[in-house]
């Protein structure tokens, strides 16, 4: 028997013992175990013990198994991070949890198309397209009766697909190549699902068919959502592949089918994931995503994840692994006026309703509570706060927050009586406000209107008034702003990892969706769209993978890691305005809100530079944030046991390689990533620090490039060299230079500061952004 063989058999052996010793009425687990070594056969190894465990998933390309233990609860499996795992010799194993799923007009937006609706020449023919890219995205599943996924019979059958459909699922065609189901995690976690659609390809959210249409949907004419905003609906890349992969549901997403779903797009030949799912950050080694999205990133998978809708609290960001494109979401200058008409004032806001037929009494939330109910909760319109005497016949006034969603509160009024709802934003969220299909008539208003309006009805005896809506309106400045929902820095796992990457358009955007679902996902709503209006995250997130489509046309030979830099130091942090990109409250954002800026497709795709990171420089990132780190920078205390987390991780990266990798002897710094953004926490406020970056000229030919600096309060930035010189005759020449950062007033530094460096030639701009601070932890 091999070694690896032993350790899994003592694993075995370690659990049995456990199930001895625990009730036989305790629920099931899952869990992921990942071994050092690939036994000869799982299953055989376990026989003995069948009654007790249950493999149903096999991870071969990280030497790893989902394995389900029926009725006990491993009371020896200890907690860190949010997961419960547990480490033996060269094996470990890590507690199955639950993860969330986080158009028309944005492509224009984003510069690809001219200001008569046509296609740029670089998008139709530079790149035809991203045609013959395949794009896959990891979520509900998708509509495959919806004409963004048809086939025209111009595409031809893809060159590398070793994928395919679900038996007995019929929509796959030239255009939808594949689409799976991934559900036995979901089902040990969940207790509330429906038959049909767990077993089904087919999306019954709606969420799937949206993001995979974004990224890759085929171009369709007149298409709008609920007769507004009427244009030609296309992904980034409209003639690429797209296939499904489903492991997202109604109630949630269980991490080991997530996990299976990455690993089987992998090896079916997928180009680009999209991924709109995530949790809070944990640490690499026990984070499922990020544990796939390594191996991805090693078969030359480029990777774009959502970076969450939990803004904008200060470290919110997820899906932190450098080794993803991570995603924030901003607004694009359209937008879906709903106005409200009070005596002779016009308050602007946003939706996707009809109008009130006729001016209306008005009412706030918090004078209409029923009896028994706070006027805290009836402020907020949460369900049974309102009292049907108080509302009927009148314009209810709500706020945004609590347990129920935005359309959930125009239900709440419609119950009561209302005939139509005001949403007025908090404080926190803000200037940001977002169109949606209320199946009453309203009108989403920002923080500062809002205060208009509560003025307005506390200082009237009768307060009257109206909502009229209309069709787009384009042209909206300043554009972009931060979406009050994405999530924002510093990362919390790897501070000297900047996150987000960069922004993209995630508010009000339309694209196909499912027609097994209503378009609020309320029960009372029988309405059925196949376009539709969505915000999130989740919806900036395929953006940015439909133009990692188009360069992975352009560039076939390019590892993933180029494709992210082209797409970070060619992203602009100015708004339609020129001024700097804003926040949700109208103040300067910074790039913990926005990473290297707003992503631009047409400078993507000829970036001058790249920062071409590699596997190895992967592992030894990783050999950098191992317990033997001495650097005093690790963002939380380590357990006995974590370095063979560590040292399975970077097995991932490294494969079967003959011989095994071994960190490197000099002192490692996470900084020192060749990543195209410099994050540089605990800074010495004497002395200085030295980070190292490397880049490769892509632009063709011979080229200098000169620093241009932008130095952060506090801190002066110098680079060394500060021209780099390309000879144009080896197309893998690549320049090395080190950023060195020296504090001269530690007061200002305290807290982070930003900054940047940008390479220059007369033609190209290569921005990297820089955070710092002498602030440490």
């Amino acid at each position: 028997m091999g070694r690896g063989a032993g350790r899994v058999v003592l694993l075995a052996l370690a659990l049995l013992l456990v199930v001895r010793a625990t009730p036989a009425s305790a629920a099931p687990k899952s869990y992921l175990v990942m071994a050092s070594q690939r036994p000869a056969s799982w299953s055989a190894l376990l026989t003995p013990i069948t009654s007790q465990f249950r493999i149903f998933y096999i991870f071969d390309s990280i030497n790893g198994i989902a394995l389900r233990i029926d009725n006990v609860f491993v009371s020896a499996l200890k907690l860190f991070g949010g997961y419960t795992y547990t480490v033996l010799p060269g094996m470990a194993v890590i507690e199955d949890k639950l993860y969330e799923v986080r158009t028309t007009h944005s492509w224009g937006f984003l510069g690809l198309e001219g200001l008569d609706g046509e296609p740029i020449d670089v998008w139709k023919n530079d790149v035809d397209f991203g045609e013959g890219v395949i794009i896959a995205n990891v979520d509900t599943g998708v509509s495959p009766i919806s004409a963004s996924f048809r086939d025209d019979g111009s595409l031809p059958k893809p060159d590398r697909w070793r994928g395919g459909c679900q038996q007995g699922y019929s929509g796959c065609n030239n255009k939808l190549i594949g689409a799976r189901v991934f559900n036995e995690g979901i089902k040990l976690l969940s207790k509330q699902l429906n038959e049909t659609e767990v077993n089904s390809p087919w999306d019954h959210d709606g969420h799937g068919t949206h993001t995979l249409s974004t990224a890759g949907g085929a171009c369709v004419p007149n298409v709008g959502a609920f007769g507004r905003g009427t244009g030609t609906a296309k992904g980034g890349s409209p003639r690429a592949h797209v296939a499904s992969y489903k492991a997202c549901f109604t109630t949630a997403c269980s991490s080991l089918d997530i996990l299976m779903a990455i690993l089987t797009a992998v090896e079916d030949g997928v180009h680009v994931l999209s991924l709109s799912v995530g949790s809070p950050a944990s640490d690499y080694v026990v984070d499922t995503i990020a544990i796939g999205t390594a191996y991805a990133v090693t078969q030359s998978v480029v990777v774009v994840a959502a970076g969450g809708n939990d803004g904008p609290a200060a470290g919110s960001i997820s899906n932190v692994a450098p080794w993803m494109l991570t995603v924030g979401a901003s607004t694009m200058d359209r937008l879906f006026p709903a106005n409200v008409i009070i005596g002779t004032k016009t308050i602007k806001g946003q939706s996707l309703s009809n109008s009130t037929s006729q001016p209306c009494v008005m009412i706030s939330g918090e004078k209409a509570n029923a009896a028994g109910q706070s006027a805290a909760n009836s402020a907020l319109c949460l369900p049974g706060s309102l009292d049907p005497a108080k509302v009927s016949g009148k314009i209810v006034v709500c706020t945004r927050g609590g347990s129920n969603g935005r359309v959930a509160k125009g239900q709440v009024v419609k119950d009561a009586g209302g005939v139509g709802m005001v949403l007025c934003n908090d404080a926190a969220s803000g200037d940001n406000v977002i169109a949606d299909p209320h199946i009453i008539p309203a009108a989403h208003c920002s923080y500062s209107k809002c205060l208009e309006i509560f003025s307005y009805i506390q200082s009237t005896g009768s307060p009257m008034g109206e909502i009229k809506t209309k069709d787009e309106e384009v042209g909206v400045e300043p554009s972009p702003v931060m979406a009050a929902f994405s999530s924002r820095g510093p990362n919390t796992i790897t501070p000297q990892i900047l996150k987000p990457d960069i922004i993209a358009p995630g508010v009000s955007v339309i694209a196909a969706y499912s027609q097994e679902v209503s378009p609020t996902g309320l029960d009372s709503d029988h309405r059925r769209v196949p376009y539709m209006v969505e915000s999130g995250t989740s919806m900036s997130c395929p953006h940015v993978a439909g133009i990692a489509g188009l360069l992975r046309k352009k560039y076939p030979k390019w590892n993933p890691n180029m494709v992210y830099s082209a797409i970070m130091t060619t992203a602009t942090r100015l708004a339609n305005d020129d001024a700097g990109i804003r926040d949700e409250t109208g103040g300067a954002a910074t790039p913990f809100s926005y990473g290297s800026g707003h992503v631009n497709p047409v400078r993507a795709l000829d970036p001058g530079l790249v920062y071409d990171t590699t596997i190895h420089d992967y592992a030894n990132f990783i050999c950098s944030m191992r317990p033997t780190d001495t650097q005093g920078l690790l963002p939380v205390p380590l357990p006995l046991g974590l370095e063979e987390l560590w040292t399975l991780l970077i097995r991932v990266f490294r494969g079967a390689d003959s011989d095994p990798f071994k960190c490197s002897k000099d002192n490692n710094h996470p900084e020192d990533l060749n990543y195209p953004s410099i994050s540089a926490p605990c800074l010495p406020t004497s002395g200085s620090f030295t980070v190292k970056r490397r880049v490769k000229n892509v632009g063709g030919g011979a080229a200098s490039y000169t620093v241009r600096i932008t130095q952060p309060a506090g801190v002066t930035v110098t680079v060394n060299p500060s021209t780099l010189s390309f000879d144009g005759k080896n197309p893998e020449e690549q320049k090395h230079f080190m950023v060195t950062l020296k504090v001269y007033n530690a007061d200002m530094a305290a807290d982070y500061v930003f900054g940047g460096i940008g390479w220059v030639d007369g033609k190209h701009y290569v921005w990297s952004p820089i955070v710092a601070t002498t602030k440490c932890g």
